[in-house]
């Protein structure tokens, strides 16, 4: 098979893709979460910059948690975070890290450790998989976020590690259908894409 061939029919692939997710209602749910979370994400910003101006300098404020407390406690409420549905802004701990001697290190830690959560999140989801009474209350619980890891997949696992959408909940999902852990981990990856991104364009920590 010539390359053009190869070519030919992985333009197929990717349109028979493009088809599949806009007839599912992918790309809708996907500029439907965003519409949803931009509101709330605009008023975080907006109070942050408030309490900034009229409370306290968050330079200070950070630049003193680093010296104040020792980085493996931050680093452990930070994965404690991931871990459990993502209750901790990602954002306010890249902060924590531009204050740090080495911001691009322990920017990796923290997009390690986002990961890792997301992993750990997984194996919940698998645990609770296999408890009948547990499965049955989660799954009416997040049978949005269920019904959508079966038809979408690895696309929604890209989705939830690159967007501000609870990587927590589609990582619980997913082991909760049994969704092929290797891809799992791959598609996971993307996770360090978002990190590295909101430090580059939000914080400047390089």
């Amino acid at each position: 098979m010539d390359s053009s061939s190869k070519i030919r029919i992985k333009k197929s692939r990717i349109r028979l893709l493009h088809q599949y997710y806009s007839y599912t209602g992918f790309y809708t749910f996907v500029k439907s979460s965003l519409g949803k979370l931009i509101i709330p994400i605009a008023l975080f910003m907006i109070v942050l910059w408030l309490v900034h101006i009229l409370v306290i300098d968050f330079n200070d404020l950070f630049t003193s948690i680093t010296t104040t407390y020792d980085p493996f406690i931050i680093l452990t409420i930070f994965f404690a975070s991931e871990s459990v549905l993502g209750l901790i802004p990602p954002e306010i701990f890249i902060a924590w890290a531009d204050k740090t001697e080495t911001p691009i290190f322990y920017l990796s830690i923290l997009a390690l450790l986002s990961y890792l959560g997301g992993i750990f999140s997984f194996f919940a989801g698998k645990a609770i998989s296999k408890m009948p009474s547990v499965y049955a209350y989660i799954e009416v619980k997040m049978q949005k976020h269920i019904k959508m890891i079966r038809k979408w997949g690895g696309f929604l696992i890209v989705v939830g590690a690159l967007l501000p959408i609870p990587f927590s909940m589609t990582s619980i999902a997913a082991g909760l259908i049994h969704y092929r852990f290797r891809n799992y981990l791959l598609f996971g990856l993307l996770r360090f894409v978002r990190f590295y991104l909101y430090a580059l364009v939000i914080f400047n920590v390089f």
